[in-house]
């Protein structure tokens, strides 16, 4: 169960001389950087201790000075120990650098070690130190020069005091027998007990009989679906190659395509929902309650279309005779990402659209701003992608934006991704791209907190203009108040992140940017509905030692806390937003204020914006505040369930330490995005974060409940992704699917599991409702999704297997996957033998699962005893 970290790092430091020197020096100035963890067992105010080892194999010394090297790494407070010759200093965020103390000397062919303590645990390599570069100094402490490092390896994690959460954690470390162990009450179905489309609809029933779909079928539309006419269109020719002719006019009969509107309720709902029906003799027919519900059909349609075309075009298609009827539990249906901890293309945000359309999610908020990066063009300010949406090497003060989750100190370095943002046009195309999926793209401007981007984009302008003796103009839009001596240090580890909200030119700011955004929309033609204001996290000690908030304060005949300015902040913002007439959304924290222990952080649900069209978003469901959606939901709030421990896409799968990903909230995986009962999430909380059993009848009894008149106030779910670890468009996929299909289901659709009060039948109808939907994924979503789209990098999970008594046993989360497997110490492929039933082995075995499309997991090593 214990494994190891340790990375291994060839640091190769070469100074530009000149000539015949210059050539000598990059021979010889040779030098190895070794990181790994000690042990995550320490007790006090550290949880963890690493070392970096630096082997001097050049043939010269290595003295303490003119040289540091820098690095990004997973935020945590550093301890150094007293009898180190370096330090290891965490500079701002995830930003830190080891610099030679003064005994520091490294002679030629020697090594020196370097232990430190953190705050946090450290379990995974994505916690490892990422892109650590080298900054050379003259003899006056200039930099002169910069060197990527040139080979960065990560060794396997080999003990358990380098994965476990401290030595009580409860959660094993994934091996091949345990995941057997926890996939054993799971069992393969026929074609015919699993469901036709994720997320399963209201009402389905299949008929005797097929449908040639071909372009012999014409497709008609009434006049409000063009838009979802030309869609339709387009798919059916890249499924079968061949161009079916759109006509607006009304249908009168024979076999065709049919699409059209009109006033439908399904299940009590008459937004969004649909009836498709397929018929021999008539044709396809989706009939919509509005454009949306429409679209839905069209997606239904194609879920319920063979693999196999998918693959390869085919120009006649045949579907099986069908009726559905169709609509969502909820008007709300998210998916959130963030652009900025890491950048993500135009081009990769609509690979997500496009999934969340075809699985029927309509929000996307999108996170424009961040400590770590502004990624929206505003016209009116262009230093905020000019300095804001690009990080490289600079000092913490300087007005410019750091290294920051491995982007290294190159701005738009290759395989980097700290730097980029979307002009005008592109987030133009984003809405309406997102628009023509009948998708709603809610902007978010992270204020007061998280918004470190912003206030060095705005210190760059306030040199600039100060520099021409323009005085006014370097203050209207400035975000600091320059005198400030608040202490506070932020989640991330910013002590400079959170903006002076008693400043006038910080309202100013807001809605420039704001009426900026607003105006995109016009230009898209899309409506402008939804803003969101972010407003988490903002550190305790902020605005304690302000002259402008001292200022404000005086004025007060009641004198407020200094964290009640988050408050003070998010009024004056409802109050701006009331001319662009929207909703208002912001993390929980935004309708709480601090109670009388305010130093200690307790807090109470402020009701003064019930009625202001706010919408608190609940993320925080576990640590005691389990209910607080629901307390908020009865004071009559429309809330956005974004529970961490389900729907945080951004955490790890599991620990096996290979899995990419966060773990402060738990682990993450599709059947816990699936198994959530959103009006009632005590039946489905039934471990802590740390993986502890919860006792949920004793643990919950006293919190409060949903009210039956107030299910109304819960509007939907959603799911995040927060990037810190993302790098890419191939972890950006597979943080998030397979998890976004069992989103969906929850988002969707209403299961029977959720209204059952006895635990045992409850849990009993929870494993065989999620047994169906597994089966599913396995044998037509997984391997649907190869191709859809463009194809996607989803992950496949392991298969479990174990040997007793001398026979092979292996199984799968998801029944359906092909199982296969080698016992000569090569990898398996889909040409490996097929592992169908328990068989005889005598020498150790590799194993790894595969789709019919052929993606395959990571594989799995059973010893043989």
């Amino acid at each position: 169960m214990k494994k190891y970290i340790f990375l291994n790092i060839l640091l190769i430091i070469s100074f530009n001389c000149s000539d015949r020197a210059s050539k000598e020096v990059k021979k010889v100035m040779n030098y190895k950087l070794t990181w790994g963890m000690i042990s995550n067992y320490l007790e006090g105010e550290s949880s963890c201790r690493a070392a970096f080892t630096l082997h001097n194999t050049t043939n010269q010394t290595l003295d303490n000075k003119g040289w540091a090297i820098f690095y990004s790494q997973s935020p945590r407070k550093v301890t150094n120990h007293s009898d180190s010759n370096a330090n290891i200093n965490q500079i701002n965020g995830d930003w830190y650098s080891i610099t030679p103390n003064k005994s520091f000397s490294l002679p030629a062919g020697d090594q020196i070690t370097i232990q430190y303590d953190m705050s946090n645990f450290i379990i995974k390599e994505t916690d490892a130190p990422l892109y650590p570069y080298l900054v050379l100094y003259d003899e006056d402490g200039n930099e002169k020069e910069i060197r990527k490092i040139k080979d960065y390896s990560i060794l396997p994690f080999d003990k358990p005091e380098k994965i476990n959460r401290g030595k009580n954690d409860v959660v094993p470390i994934p091996n091949p027998e345990n995941r057997y162990l926890s996939n054993d009450n799971m069992s393969l179905l026929d074609e015919d007990d699993i469901h036709k489309i994720i997320p399963t609809p209201f009402k389905i029933n299949s008929n005797d009989g097929t449908l040639i779909i071909n372009d012999a079928l014409q497709i008609y539309y009434t006049s409000d679906l063009k838009s979802e006419a030309k869609y339709l269109r387009e798919k059916l020719r890249q499924l079968t190659g061949r161009k079916f002719s759109i006509l607006q006019k009304d249908y009168k009969g024979g076999k065709a395509i049919v699409l059209r509107t009109k006033p439908i309720s399904i299940n009590k709902v008459s937004s969004e929902a649909y009836i498709l029906d397929i018929s021999s003799d008539s044709g396809l027919m989706i009939t919509g309650s509005d454009p949306a519900g429409v679209f839905y059909g069209i997606q239904s349609f194609m879920a319920l279309l063979p693999i196999g075309i998918f693959q390869s075009p085919m120009s006649s298609i045949e579907v099986s005779n069908m009726h559905i009827e169709d609509a969502p539990r909820f008007p709300y249906r998210g998916q959130h990402l963030d652009a900025c901890r890491n950048f993500f293309s135009k081009k990769e945000v609509f690979k997500l659209l496009d999934i969340m359309s075809f699985y029927k999610l309509n929000h996307f908020q999108l996170l424009l701003s961040e400590d770590e990066g502004w990624r929206i063009e505003i016209n009116e300010l262009p230093e905020l992608t000019k300095v804001g949406a690009q990080r490289q090497h600079t000092s913490k003060d300087a007005p410019a934006l750091h290294p920051s989750y491995g982007s290294g100190p190159f701005a738009y370095d290759d395989n980097t991704f700290g730097s980029g943002f979307y002009s005008r046009n592109d987030f133009i195309d984003i809405l309406r791209y997102a628009d023509e999926r009948h998708i709603k793209v809610i902007p978010t401007i992270n204020f007061p907190g998280h918004a470190r981007a912003a206030i060095k984009a705005m210190e760059a302008r306030y040199q600039f203009f100060m520099s021409k003796g323009e005085e006014t103009l370097a203050n209207e839009y400035r975000l600091i108040d320059p005198n400030e001596k608040s202490k506070y240090f932020s989640a991330q580890g910013y002590n400079d992140n959170v903006v002076n909200v008693a400043r006038e030119s910080v309202y100013k700011f807001y809605d420039t940017v704001i009426n900026s955004i607003r105006n995109l929309y016009e230009e898209a033609d899309v409506p402008f509905t939804f803003f969101h204001t972010g407003g988490d996290e903002v550190p305790q000690g902020s605005w304690s030692n302000s002259p402008m908030i001292n200022t404000i304060l005086d004025t007060m005949s009641t004198k407020i806390h200094s964290m009640d300015f988050q408050v003070y902040f998010f009024r004056r913002a409802v109050n701006l937003l009331k001319k662009y007439n929207v909703k208002i959304g912001g993390w929980e924290e935004v309708v709480l204020k601090r109670m009388e222990n305010r130093d200690e952080g307790g807090t109470e649900i402020n009701t003064e914006f019930v009625d202001k069209k706010v919408v608190p978003y609940f993320w925080i469901n576990a640590w005691g505040q389990e209910d607080l959606a629901y307390r908020l939901a009865n004071q009559g709030y429309e809330v956005v369930l974004c529970n961490v421990t389900n729907f945080y896409f951004d955490l790890s799968y599991d620990k096996n330490p290979k899995e990419p990903g966060l773990y402060w909230g738990g682990f993450n995986n599709t059947r816990d995005a699936f198994e959530t009962a959103p009006y009632d999430i005590f039946k489905t909380t039934t471990t802590t974060p740390t993986g502890q059993p919860i006792d949920i009848d004793n643990t919950f009894k006293d919190k409060e409940r949903l009210k039956e008149k107030n299910k109304k106030n819960i509007i939907g779910v959603q799911a995040q992704l927060w990037s810190e670890t993302i790098k890419g468009s191939k972890m950006l996929e597979y943080y998030y699917l397979p998890k976004i299909i069992g989103f969906s289901e929850t988002a969707w659709k209403e299961r029977k599991w959720e209204s059952i009060d006895n635990r045992k039948l409850r849990e009993e109808d929870m494993l065989k409702s999620w047994n169906i939907f597994a089966n599913t994924i396995a044998k037509k979503d997984l391997p649907r999704l190869y191709y859809i789209f463009g194809g996607f990098n989803y992950r496949i999970p392991s298969p479990g297997a174990l040997i007793e008594n001398g026979l092979l046993k292996a199984n799968t989360e998801f029944p359906g996957l092909e199982i296969r497997y080698t016992m000569n110490g090569s990898d398996p492929t889909a040409n490996s033998t097929l592992y169908e039933k328990p068989v005889k082995v005598t020498k150790n075995v590799k194993l790894r699962s595969f789709d019919s499309a052929g993606n395959s997991s990571q594989i799995s090593f059973v010893k043989f005893q």
